[in-house]
């Protein structure tokens, strides 16, 4: 059996019927959902974690069927995998791991995936090539949920580096989308934005918190003190 055959079969072991019900509900994977035909396994994600770093030294081949695989698992395991490899390469690697991301993107959609794999690969290696940071831009641009909702999570590789002027730029490209999810995205953004310095965020916010969606307000604010929360809702 060669090694993904055998991850495979690892994960369908483990696999929990009655965990995987739960996770197609709370993943919105019904008929016209933002995850329509996602299939889950129902395994929990800190055995997902135990799994992914016994098969560290997968190729990238195998990553990229693990990626395009309908469960949901797959992919997530594939992204663990990812990940790893690309914190322990040196810089050629980790340009082709890069590379790889941007290519294999449109298998990137769920926001969890999301989430995990844009700011440790994406952002992260932005962050040392900012000549590159464009991408974000398109990504913003695009039709796509999940690839907007990538541009702006890799922005929290700059946060964390003190770096906020692209998550701004980026925010107010998506001021107006229509999604739940890009509402969430951009308001956690922002947050993070604010428990590093309250003073950027607001003045961010004191231009456009009139104008944006209720959710993303809510979810920039929710750190703010009842006062400050109360001003944004209610003026």
């Amino acid at each position: 059996m060669n090694v993904l055959n055998k991850l495979k079969g690892e994960l369908a072991n483990l696999r929990d019927p009655v965990q995987a019900k739960i996770l197609q509900h709370f993943f919105k994977t019904g008929h016209g959902q933002y995850a329509e035909g996602d299939v889950f396994l129902g395994i929990k994600v800190p055995v997902q974690r135990k799994v992914a770093k016994k098969f560290f030294n997968l190729s990238l081949l195998d990553i990229k069927e693990l990626l395009t695989s309908k469960i949901h698992e797959h992919r997530l395991i594939s992204l663990f995998i990812l990940i790893d490899k690309y914190k322990k390469s040196d810089d050629k690697g980790k340009k082709q791991i890069f590379d790889f991301y941007l290519k294999n993107a449109k298998n990137i959609n769920n926001w969890d995936l999301v989430d995990l794999s844009a700011p440790n690969i994406l952002g992260d290696y932005l962050f040392n090539d900012p000549a590159q940071k464009p991408i974000l831009y398109r990504l913003a641009k695009s039709d796509d949920l999940w690839e907007k909702r990538i541009s702006i999570l890799s922005t929290l590789a700059f946060i964390r580096q003190n770096q906020f002027s692209d998550t701004f730029k980026i925010a107010e490209l998506l001021l107006k989308d229509k999604h739940d999810l890009i509402h969430r995205a951009v308001g956690w953004m922002l947050r993070e934005i604010g428990k590093r310095d309250q003073s950027k965020e607001e003045q961010f916010l004191k231009k456009h918190y009139k104008i944006m969606p209720r959710t993303m307000l809510r979810y920039a604010i929710e750190r703010f003190d009842e006062k400050r929360r109360n001003h944004y809702l209610n003026t």
